[in-house]
């Protein structure tokens, strides 16, 4: 079983993404794995003026110590991240960068989405940077979501059979990699 954390990085009034993430949830669900889902709606971080890591021990927000809690438990992160102008959401960015070691040695998968039919997947080449960045490189293969406002009911249910069969590979290469890495760290970090 491994912990997998999903981040989930839209604010928007009529967002649409939040069917593909509660998809991805029940995924990992249904392979028996613990998930945590992280929505920056419910959280709604201040912009970032100081990393929790800046702050003295046991004097950073409620919000960012739960969060910190949470980063530490999980074997690996998955985002979810609409397509705003050909770039990430703002806001998933600013969840992002509350953090850094608590990432390091930790996959990440990108679900990405998009209303038209691209999927999201230029978003997703500049989130792969940060990511990178941040310690939790992603795994190869995408799992983008064109017409994301057609694709789930609100549920996170597919409206069409074809996206359990698509999303196989990705959970697959995501169990993969999150468990290489889960067991190289039992063996020590390189710093």
């Amino acid at each position: 079983m491994l912990n997998v954390t999903i981040l989930y990085g839209s604010m928007r009034r009529d967002r649409q993404g939040i069917k593909a993430a509660r998809f991805i949830d029940k995924q990992f669900q249904s392979r028996g794995h613990k998930t945590e889902f992280v929505d920056v709606l419910e959280y709604d971080l201040p912009l970032l003026d100081r990393m929790y890591k800046e702050y003295p021990a046991g004097q950073a927000p409620e919000k960012l110590e739960r969060l910190a809690a949470i980063y530490r438990a999980s074997d690996g992160f998955v985002i979810v991240s609409g397509e705003y102008n050909h770039g990430i959401p703002p806001a998933l960015k600013n969840l992002l960068d509350h953090f850094l070691e608590e990432y390091f040695y930790r996959p990440s998968g990108i679900v990405c989405y998009s209303a038209g039919m691209f999927g999201g997947v230029r978003a997703a080449m500049q989130l792969r940077m940060t990511l990178a960045e941040l310690g939790m490189s992603s795994i190869p293969t995408l799992f983008p979501v064109p017409k994301v406002q057609t694709a789930f009911s609100e549920d996170g249910t597919p409206t069409n059979d074809a996206s359990y069969r698509h999303v196989q590979g990705f959970l697959d290469e995501f169990e993969w990699y999150a468990n290489a890495l889960k067991d190289a760290r039992l063996q020590g970090l390189p710093r």
